[in-house]
């Protein structure tokens, strides 16, 4: 199967209104921003998108919508975050209905599986629609590692075709390249590892920040691409303390908290997450302000 994702991809958020029922049309204006700073596809109903947090019927109406609201202008990919492959080969063959452009797996939730659990899950999900795939690879989050003889093993299966590498061990580009050659598309899928990522030959990045900071954001990848490593090192310099955001447990909270800082939708989010307090919040704020503050000015790419 032949695709040519590349680029930042966010990994967006869900926004909901006070009482924590969906808000659509917030969700879709902050998308509108994100699309104007050029990023190249969108990954909605992932770990920042609260998947889990919301119902198969909640699921459907944000993807339909936003399906609906790019109208072709990039891809849109729907996270698959379910508790066992039954129910993800079913949320699968939905999103293919609903006009998704492609499908983000994750592994089975809660059950740790091991290596031949995972890989027949990723086998069933891939037949059950004809959607291209990007594979999550998160054991740092979700506790299942598909190491690159896994994805050797998997690499018969014509719609897995692309990965998402977070495991925070940016050695794995390389190891992966070694093992599958091309055969796979490499996404970065840890924000303060994108430049290091890129280095070593990963082409895309699924990118929680950018949630918030669309526009440097796609700066330094562009200029990584373009191969203007200074320009992007120093950039990257400015965004890594938020970055580190994007690795901790609080992720949501804390990207969500840097979106309304930024004028790009609320910090609410669906409990048992609750918003930042306290010193924690303070911490945060501080860290978002800043890089507000000292915001660099963007060369022409």
């Amino acid at each position: 199967m032949k695709v040519t994702w590349n680029g930042v991809f966010p990994a967006a958020t869900t926004q909901f209104k006070s009482d924590h029922s969906l808000d659509v049309p917030a969700t879709l204006k902050h998308l509108d921003a994100m699309l104007d700073a050029g990023i190249e596809g969108l990954i909605m109903l992932g770990t920042v998108g609260e998947n889990c947090s919301l119902e198969y019927a909640e699921k459907m109406e944000v993807l339909r919508a936003t399906v609906k609201h790019v109208a072709g202008r990039v891809p849109v990919l729907s996270g698959v975050a379910e508790y066992t492959t039954r129910l993800a080969c079913r949320y699968a063959a939905d999103a293919q209905k609903a006009g998704a452009d492609g499908l983000m797996v994750l592994p089975a939730m809660v059950y740790k599986s091991d290596e031949r659990e995972t890989i027949a899950h990723f086998r069933a999900v891939a037949k059950a629609s004809d959607l291209p795939i990007l594979v999550y690879n998160n054991p740092v989050s979700y506790k299942v590692d598909i190491t690159p003889k896994m994805f050797a093993d998997l690499a018969d299966e014509p719609t897995l075709v692309a990965i998402k590498e977070s495991s925070e061990n940016v050695r794995r580009i390389t190891d992966i390249k070694n093992e599958v050659g091309d055969r796979y598309i490499l996404f970065c899928g840890v924000d303060d590892l994108a430049l290091e990522a890129a280095l070593l030959g990963a082409v895309g990045w699924v990118s929680g920040l950018v949630n918030a900071f669309p526009a440097e954001n796609r700066a330094v990848w562009r200029l990584a691409m373009a191969g203007r490593w200074e320009e992007a090192r120093e950039i990257y310099r400015w965004y890594t303390p938020l970055l580190h955001l994007d690795t901790h447990v609080k992720l949501v909270q804390y990207i969500k908290l840097a979106n309304a800082e930024c004028g790009y939708g609320t910090e609410t989010v669906r409990p048992p997450r609750l918003p930042l307090a306290g010193a924690e919040r303070e911490e945060v704020l501080g860290i978002i302000r800043k890089a507000i503050r000292t915001r660099p000015t963007l060369p022409k790419i």
